[in-house]
This record gives structure tokens, sequence and C-alpha cells, in this order.
């Protein structure tokens, strides 16, 4: 009599599949992940997570003297800090997702090569840990937000509704994060070089995002469109606008940026599906 198990591996034949009943079977390894994640990052640290509050402080401060000062680029009439910070937040957690994920095959070959579990745990805890960051430099962001309405500039700052969309911009920020991440993981299995180009990558991406500069400072109509096609720009635009009331809402610019989060998680899915068959021969 054939025994009945509780579990079976079979190989993925489907490129294009996400298997969400298995990842979530495999949810407290994620969490356990996430925390490792948290605390191995930090843990032999002397200020610990403060460097996720002294980091974007430290960056606001270089920012408001090079390109507020020295360079005079405008923050569209709102406060220096909060201008900065606003887009600090939502940039490092979109650029450290995607940098630390770049490398998942190869830095967790031995794991993988030992113990089955969805591999797409591992690059999905990256992003939900970086969430913690997230929250922590968005309070930074709104004791900033609360000094300036209360005391420096009372009623000068218009908050409005379109704030509401933030868990939204968050998701699409965590999907852009995670379907570039898994490409470049898929193919640093082969060419370790690009974890070098994408590092290199992301600091000039930066520069094509309104996080040091707004973008109605982008006055030719050509250049604008190009910065529109930047996925992230509508993200970060979109919160400035519903935090600070000041920015340029696009409601296009959102639906492009959601579409071209979907197609590139399927083309993610599809070359990490591909590439975790085979990877321990390259690794």
């Amino acid at each position: 009599m054939e025994p009945a198990w509780s579990t079976v591996i079979t190989p993925n034949n489907r490129l294009l599949r996400l298997n969400l009943r298995e990842v979530w079977q495999y949810r407290d390894l994620c969490m356990l992940l996430v925390r490792r994640a948290i605390t191995t990052q930090y843990k032999q640290t002397l200020l610990g997570v403060l460097w996720f509050v002294i980091q974007p402080l430290l960056t606001t401060v270089i920012y408001m003297v090079v390109f507020g000062g020295i360079a005079g680029i405008s923050t569209d009439g709102l406060p220096q800090p909060l201008f900065y910070l606003s887009g600090i937040a939502l940039w490092n957690y979109f650029a450290d997702s995607l940098t630390k994920n770049a490398n998942t095959f190869v830095d967790n070959a031995a794991i993988f090569g030992k113990v089955y579990f969805p591999r797409i745990v591992m690059p999905l805890s990256i992003v939900i840990s970086h969430l913690l960051r997230l929250a922590i430099q968005l309070g930074l962001l709104l004791v900033v937000y609360a000094i300036y309405q209360l005391w420096l500039m009372p009623g000068a700052i218009h908050t409005n509704g379109y704030l509401l969309l933030l868990p939204l911009l968050i998701v699409m920020l965590a999907g852009h994060s995670l379907a570039f991440s898994m490409l470049f993981s898929s193919l640093t299995t082969k060419y370790r070089d690009l974890q070098v180009m994408l590092t290199f990558l992301v600091g000039l991406w930066m520069y094509a995002t309104p996080v040091i500069y707004p973008l109605s400072t982008i006055t030719n109509s050509r250049l604008h469109t190009v910065m529109m096609l930047n996925p992230v720009t509508s993200i970060v635009e979109a919160f400035r606008y519903g935090m600070l009331g000041v920015g340029e809402l696009s409601w296009w610019g959102l639906a492009y940026s959601f579409g071209v989060m979907v197609v590139l998680l399927m083309l993610a899915l599809v070359t990490f599906n591909k590439v975790q068959r085979n990877f321990m021969d390259h690794v």
C-alpha cells in the first residue's frame, strides 16, 4: 500500500507560476527571515536602529547645503527638511530593497542547496523587513512636519486626503523593487559583475527621480515626459502632494507605474522560476 505523503515536491514546469498557497504555508519561515534581516544588520552596531533616523537626517543636511544652498534648487516653497525627507524615506525603501535582494541566489546558495522552500520567500522577506525602516523614517517625517505646523510655519503646509493613497504607493514601491531585484538576482548567478553595475545604476536612478528637486522644475515638455517614464516618479510626487500639498498628482502616471509593476513582476517571475531550476550549477 502506497504511503500517504503529507508533502510532495515536484519540479515547477510552468515558468509563470506563483503558488501563493505554498508561500502562505511558509509564512513562519518568511517572518523568521524578516527578523534575521533586521537583527543581523544592526546587531553589532553601536547605535542600532538609531541609524534609521541618523542616516536620513545627515542626508537631509547634506542635501540642504549642497542642493538647496550651493546649487539653489527650488523646493516648491516647502521647507527644505520636509521636502528632502519626504523623498528620502520612499527612495531609501525602494533602493535598499532592490540592492539587498540583487544577490539572492548567490548569498543563499548554501541554504537553497540543503532544504526546500519556495525560493521567492527569500526576496519577499527582504522587502518586508525594510518596511520597518520605512515606518521609522516616515515617523521622523511626521515629527518634523509637526514642528513646522505647530511652531515654525503654522498653517503653511496643507495635507490633503490623497495621503490615503500611501498604502497603495508603498505596495507599488515594494512591487517594483521586488520585480527588479528578482530580475537582477537571476542574472547575477552567471554574471557577478551585475551587482556592481546595479549599485551604480541605482545611484544614477535617484537623480532621474524627483527626490532632490520637484518635478515642476522640469519645464521642457519632452524631458518632463521622459521623467514620467520613470515608474518611481509618479509615486514620489503623489506622496508629496498628499503629505505636503505640493507636487504633481498624475492619475495616468500612477496607472502607468502600476502597469509597469505588473508586467515587470510577471517577467521577473518567469526569469526567477527558470533560473531556480539549475542555478546551483552556476553558483
